[in-house]
């Protein structure tokens, strides 16, 4: 067995496909082991590969469960506590970056600047196992559901990287009156917030999908859409995933590191953090400074950059 760590969130996930690929074909015998939270199991179908799911909802677990794995590949930080984890799973190798600490001192040296998705293809190949960082494609999600929406995904894990809920309205007024229909999505911690969007941005009760949706509906929302406007957390890796046009605002942490690939103009990242200053001056509650200083204006403009280059890319492809 081949045991990956993992025990992240949908955008982790999503920049960990290559990754997971990557030890697939390396070990198509194997069974491929992703210890990760158990909500994560719709999308984990969507990857494609992984034969078993082993329920870790993070590292505050005693031992992971399952026999010992021939191989264990840390995919989820640098250590020590994530080495420390896998090692108590008696693994007769272990795959990860070099960790003093750990005792674990032949994998490759961690780099702090570095694109999620690159640094788990470097692991890999350290180790002699090819991954394509540009693999990032999802199996496409079984069901229905409405296709050709445009979603607004104003919620994220930390309030610093929220986008003022005003501005999210603004936005999706616009886009409705220019023909998009707009639905607003999120956790249902997060229903209120949406509803509040939604009723800023004279949308229908109807609109607001925020709580409706497992993991799995909400990718396979993404996976139809028309747009995705979000800030920088999973639903802008499922757009990625997708290949649906998407605008992604960005607060302290550059697009560099955990944004879309520079070579798809059909998805836009605004990244206003360097020289704008700290999340400090705010407040810990705060949206980012990097994020208000993004008007509204700027993510239409982006929105009718993607929208072009994705409109290109089809025609393009269908020559």
């Amino acid at each position: 067995m081949i045991l990956v760590l993992r025990a992240l969130g949908v955008g982790d996930l999503a920049t960990a496909v290559p990754a997971l690929r990557g030890l697939r074909a390396a070990y198509p015998g194997e069974v491929l082991a992703l210890a990760a939270p158990a909500w994560l199991a719709p999308l984990v179908r969507l990857v494609g590969g992984v034969d078993r799911l082993l329920p870790v909802p993070g590292l505050g677990v005693r031992r992971l469960p399952g026999r010992a794995p021939r191989i264990a590949v840390n995919l989820h930080g640098r250590g020590p506590q994530s080495h420390r984890l896998l090692a108590a799973a008696a693994p007769g190798r272990l795959l990860a970056f070099a960790s003093a600490p750990a005792g674990h001192l032949d994998g490759p040296a961690w780099r702090a600047d570095e694109h999620e998705v690159h640094r788990w293809c470097r692991l890999l190949a350290h180790y002699g196992i090819a991954a394509d960082p540009g693999d990032l494609a999802l199996r496409p999600p079984p069901g229905g559901g409405p296709a050709g929406v445009t979603v607004l995904h104003p919620g994220a894990k930390a309030p610093q990287r929220r986008w003022p809920p005003e501005r999210f309205a603004a936005v999706g007024r616009a886009l409705a009156g220019a023909g998009h229909r707009v639905v607003v999505t999120g956790s249902a911690g997060e229903r209120p917030l949406a509803q509040r969007v939604a009723r800023l941005a004279g949308l229908p009760e109807a609109a607001v999908l925020a709580g409706r949706t497992d993991v799995g509906g909400l990718a396979a929302l993404v996976a139809r859409a028309r747009l995705v406007v979000s800030g920088d957390t999973g639903v802008a890796h499922l757009a990625t995933g997708y290949g649906t046009p998407s605008v992604t605002l960005f607060a302290g942490i550059s697009p560099a590191l955990w944004g879309p690939p520079a070579d798809r103009p059909w998805h836009r990242a605004i990244w206003h953090g360097a020289g704008v200053g700290d999340a400090a001056v705010a407040g810990p509650t705060a949206p980012h400074p990097a994020l208000l200083s993004v008007s509204v204006d700027e993510v239409l403009a982006a929105v009718a950059d993607a929208t072009r280059a994705a409109a290109d890319r089809g025609a393009v492809a269908a020559r």
